[in-house]
């Protein structure tokens, strides 16, 4: 057998193998023999068909398996030998030869490869990024302790309606003069709150009004869409979306969340038993838990901004035309992907296939590594990230770790967490290499960042 690489340039390379009789003829006659052990045929004894026959019925499909094998054996061989740092997968040359399995002894195979380009990543503290931070106000600290008391609050039934209170009552459509109209839309026992209201003028209506009171006004102006709408008048959303005019409300029940009392008891609900003991340790619990949430917002902008200054930086070619194909070959959609859509979607792909390169580059270079046990915290990170979606920041270390190991026993996610630890690992040397730029913002200002991205 002899495999040779023939380069076309900087970038692109054929690899040709040529596969003679002695390498697959002994091979394939072992297969047929097996084969022939095997074969169960009419008007022969089990195992006693001639090889003739066996071979006649399935030389041929043997002899292109074999072939395929050792191509393939050979092939990834030489990648691992040569130490070869190809993009995408080796593809059938475009200057492949057919091949006749029938008629021939030796067979040619051609694949078209794609070189790595060779690139040099030099981090210094002439390299300045932005690291922004997000300013916790008290509004936000007093918002959040709201959001995470209410979850403990109560209903109450109450005499007059306010801003945000739920009133229950029924529904009449009425005329000009606010008279009932005969077969008009009507509804009983509707529930609505008024802080989803977004008329001021209709709100103010009810705002005061007691159990009896009727209230005469627009729904259509009053709330947000068809969809709020067609839940109060209890119609369809296509009737909702054709309702116009007034309708006259009757309440029939107002009623009012009530926040609990803060004390021991709510605080120990909160943020485990004697975690935090006052209004002022609790606002002060809050705050660092805010700040630690942002502090993953924080990183997550800093790691985009890294990744454009780091691109933007290193120039490299890459083997565009050569990637077309090799997307088009593998794409595994139920559809065939069109060249007008590979063409869209190839500015993105090499500007995440030039920042893969750049990071390899770095763990290469700097020897980054990852242990279990960076593994294990960035899972534990996870967790804790998908239990304070749900407003569960109290939970203990060994809950949180006992949900992470859980998690990483599932292969795709014991994958993800171990790219996420790497990925963490390379910012955190980004970090240390280059000048920070620190930056207090405003939660908006932040927010405002990524409104371009």
């Amino acid at each position: 057998m002899n495999i040779v690489r023939e380069n076309i340039d900087d970038l692109n390379a054929v690899i040709k193998l040529t596969i003679e009789k002695d390498d697959y003829e002994k091979r394939v006659a072992d297969v047929l023999k097996s084969y022939q052990k095997k074969a169960n045929m009419p008007g022969f004894r089990p195992g006693k068909v001639p090889s003739g026959l066996v071979k006649k019925m399935y030389g041929n499909a043997v002899l292109v398996d074999e072939i395929n094998k050792l191509v393939s054996e050979n092939l990834s061989n030489f990648l691992t030998e040569n130490e070869l740092n190809i993009l995408g997968e080796p593809l059938p040359s475009e200057s492949q030869q057919p091949i006749d399995f029938d008629t021939q002894d030796s067979f040619e195979f051609a694949f078209d490869i794609a070189l790595s380009p060779q690139i040099e990543v030099k981090l210094t503290k002439r390299e300045k990024i932005p690291y922004y931070t997000i300013e916790v106000t008290d509004d936000m600290v007093d918002g959040q302790i709201k959001t995470l008391t209410s979850r403990f609050g109560t209903s109450q039934n109450v005499d007059v309606v306010g801003k945000e209170s739920l009133v229950k009552g029924d529904f009449v459509q009425v005329d000009a003069e606010g008279n009932a109209i005969e077969e008009g839309i009507t509804a009983e026992d509707s529930v609505m709150s008024l802080a989803i209201i977004k008329d001021e003028k209709a709100k103010k209506e009810f705002v005061g009004k007691k159990v009896g009171d009727d209230i005469i006004f627009d729904p259509k102006k009053a709330f947000p869409n068809d969809t709020e709408i067609s839940y109060l008048l209890k119609v369809t959303k296509e009737q909702a979306a054709d309702v116009s005019g007034s309708f006259r409300f009757t309440i029939k029940e107002i009623t009012e969340h009530i926040d609990p009392e803060l004390n021991q008891e709510l605080f120990d609900k909160l943020f485990g038993e004697g975690a935090v003991t006052s209004e002022e340790e609790m606002k002060t619990r809050v705050k660092e838990d805010m700040q630690k949430t942002f502090e993953m917002e924080s990183e997550y902008r800093f790691s985009a901004d890294a990744r454009e200054k780091l691109t933007g930086k290193i120039e490299m070619d890459l083997p565009a035309e050569f990637l077309k194909r090799w997307m088009k070959a593998t794409n595994r959609g139920e559809e065939q992907i069109s060249d007008e859509q590979i063409d869209n979607d190839m500015p993105k792909f090499l500007e995440d296939l030039k920042w893969q390169l750049i990071r390899n580059e770095i763990i290469r270079t700097n020897e980054l590594k990852i242990e279990e046990k960076d593994v294990v915290e960035f899972a534990k990170k996870s967790a804790r990230v998908q239990f304070m979606q749900y407003g569960l920041t109290n939970l203990p270390d060994e809950h949180i770790e006992g949900y992470a190991m859980d998690m990483m026993k599932n292969q795709d996610h014991g994958r993800r967490f171990a790219e996420g630890a790497l990925s963490e690992k390379v910012m955190e040397f980004v970090k240390e290499s280059v000048k920070l730029d620190p930056k207090e913002i405003s939660r908006e200002e932040f927010n405002k960042l990524f409104e371009n991205n």
